[in-house]
């Protein structure tokens, strides 16, 4: 059944689905929303998501389950460049400790590779990139796959991300950082400069911050020697986790991910970790889960995906999430979502 799921609906689903993102930038999303008054009914209406899913360390949000998020918001703010707007009004401390060897760095030159080296144990849906060359530093950042509706946001929460970062160890910024962003000039664009207080040039091939190379020669007044090698260690630490999936729970989540519709028993999957059922039963619970939740999680986001981006009928996808009745699928999405998989796929028109 995998490679069917895989021929039929391409990598893309999968990929859409693995978690690839923090829980902080889902949160300080909320935050802000609230700030603005709205409640949580408003905040995750139609996202299929619920506060309490966004607090657990161990649960990083997929690419699917933020561009949910980010849509309502959108929806709710009418502003497009949210993403920039948060993270240009969020501490260095929020990044964890990426945020930490940032300010640490002895110069900028550091702090650019720190970037450069470990913003992938913060968001896995992009590459960043740094090289010197003709006078310039550039922070060349390209998409994993395409991000779709979620680029503005993550687009502007990275610039306002590493303007952040500069105004924390720099007395003063200086105007010779320029950004390039291919994302099209649009009415709100103003916002960008007027946020970031430097030139922005819209419709570019690539996503690059440019850096004169005198500049990276600047010293960090926040230089801090012996909490830069324990910040980096922790960063290296963190960035090997999750090259080998991350958390234990997240762990299991992508190998059910990779198997639908041959979903494996506990005992199967206590196997393939070489452990014991009540060994990886006693990791579940220490991260605040269960394997019949992560399965249900699974579960809820493939019938998902699968009722909103694909023609397949109700009951070829019944079959594919392993319910052979699909009375039975149809009963557990009612409970799921309180509606049925019809009324959900009716909802896409």
């Amino acid at each position: 059944m995998k490679n069917v799921m895989v021929e039929e609906h391409g990598v893309s689903m999968v990929e859409r689905l693995r978690p690839a993102i923090h829980p902080t930038y889902s949160r300080l999303l909320c935050a802000h929303l609230h700030g603005q008054g709205f409640t949580d009914a408003d905040i995750f209406a139609g996202t299929r998501l619920e506060w309490q899913q966004l607090l657990s360390e161990h649960r990083y949000l997929s690419q699917e389950q933020l561009t949910r998020l980010i849509r309502r918001a959108v929806a709710l703010t009418g502003q497009p460049w949210i993403g920039l707007h948060i993270a240009n009004a969020t501490s260095v401390s929020a990044h964890g400790a990426l945020g930490y060897a940032v300010v640490s760095a002895a110069d900028l030159r550091a702090m650019h590779q720190v970037i450069a080296r470990f913003a992938s144990i913060r968001l896995q849906l992009t590459d960043l990139a740094f090289v010197e060359e003709g006078g310039e530093g550039r922070l060349i950042i390209t998409e994993r796959q395409p991000l779709g509706e979620a680029r503005e946001f993550l687009y502007g929460a990275l610039l306002g991300t590493y303007f952040q970062m500069i105004d924390a160890v720099l007395p003063q910024r200086g105007r010779d950082i320029r950004v390039s962003l291919p994302l099209p000039d649009a009415q709100w664009s103003p916002e960008y400069e007027r946020l970031l207080g430097c030139a922005v040039q819209f419709g570019t091939t690539q996503f690059e911050i440019v850096i004169a190379s005198h500049q990276l020669d600047k010293r960090c007044l926040t230089a801090d020697p012996a909490m830069h090698r324990t910040a980096v260690r922790d960063c290296e630490h963190q960035r090997k986790q999750l090259e080998q999936g991350g958390p234990f729970s997240q762990q299991v989540g992508l190998v059910l991910l990779d198997q639908p519709g041959a979903f494996p028993s506990l005992e199967t999957m206590a196997s393939e970790f070489a452990m014991s059922p009540r060994t990886l039963i006693r990791k579940l619970k220490a991260e605040g889960t269960s394997y019949q939740q992560l399965l249900d999680e699974v579960r809820r986001e493939l019938a998902c995906w699968l009722l909103m981006e694909t023609a397949d009928p109700v009951e070829r996808i019944a079959e594919q999430l392993g319910y052979q009745d699909t009375s039975n699928f149809s009963r557990t999405f009612r409970r799921w979502f309180g509606i049925t998989p019809l009324a959900m796929r009716r909802s896409r028109s």
